[in-house]
């Protein structure tokens, strides 16, 4: 019996030239998790199936996700063409990938979602995975600097589409890359919201915000910071 390789093909279209082309995605049993951080970046022992995550066109370059919606408008593609398609040099990512391939088709998707003005969700997840790429390179100012840029997104899906999305999964997330960027205070604020909300009951994100909560707490006494009352006694 032939052993399986953990990548196999698909087969997709580019909604900007149109052409169909292949690309790599990672087979379930080889999505072997070591561990799962906090906001989500889940660590793999072997394959790291997030390298597949973006599909980039090898005869355009146009980068997109199946989260992307699947029009672009002429509009869009004539401002894409300009900006990028017209310069590009028939690079091929659409088979094994490492780091810095993995990296260089996150940032050409990010470019794409903003040319095609994509959702603030599509956008806010293609900065947390940007970070999630620093953090596995252990490169903290760069993982900082973009989950500021995510952080930023977040908050914009909070305020225009809240009412269409896991709102508790989001505020969560919220609070804790505020606690990550060490905005204790704003943290407090998010992780209360969803604690304290009698119409949320989302039991695994309440627990999850209750967990992150007492964890900013000894975050700021580590940080020798004043409490805020509520938070002196231990306990929300």
């Amino acid at each position: 019996m032939t052993e399986l390789e953990p990548l196999y093909l698909i087969k997709v279209t580019c909604m900007c030239c149109e052409q169909s082309f292949q690309t790599s995605r990672v087979r379930t049993s080889f999505k072997k998790t070591a561990k799962t951080d906090s906001d989500f970046c889940i660590h793999y022992k072997t394959v790291n199936p997030d390298f597949y995550v973006v599909r980039v066109c090898p005869f355009c370059g146009f980068s997109f996700t199946e989260n992307f919606s699947d029009r672009l408008t002429p509009k869009h593609k004539h401002l894409y063409l300009d900006k990028l398609g017209k310069n590009w040099n028939g690079l091929d990512l659409t088979g094994e990938r490492d780091w810095n391939e993995a990296m260089q088709s996150y940032k050409l998707a990010l470019l794409c979602a903003q040319i095609k003005e994509e959702k603030d969700r599509v956008i806010a997840g293609l900065l947390h995975h940007i970070a999630w790429l620093y953090r596995y390179k252990d490169n903290k100012e760069q993982e900082k600097r973009f989950l500021e840029f995510a952080l930023e997104s977040y908050v914009k899906v909070f305020e225009t589409e809240g009412e269409d999305v896991n709102n508790a999964r989001l505020m969560y997330l919220i609070g804790e890359l505020h606690r990550r960027l060490g905005n204790y205070q704003k943290a407090v604020l998010w992780f209360g919201r969803v604690i304290n909300d009698k119409k949320i009951m989302d039991s695994a994100m309440i627990r999850a915000c209750r967990e992150q909560w007492v964890q900013t707490r000894e975050d700021m006494l580590a940080a020798k910071l004043d409490l805020p009352d509520e938070m002196k006694e231990g306990g929300s």
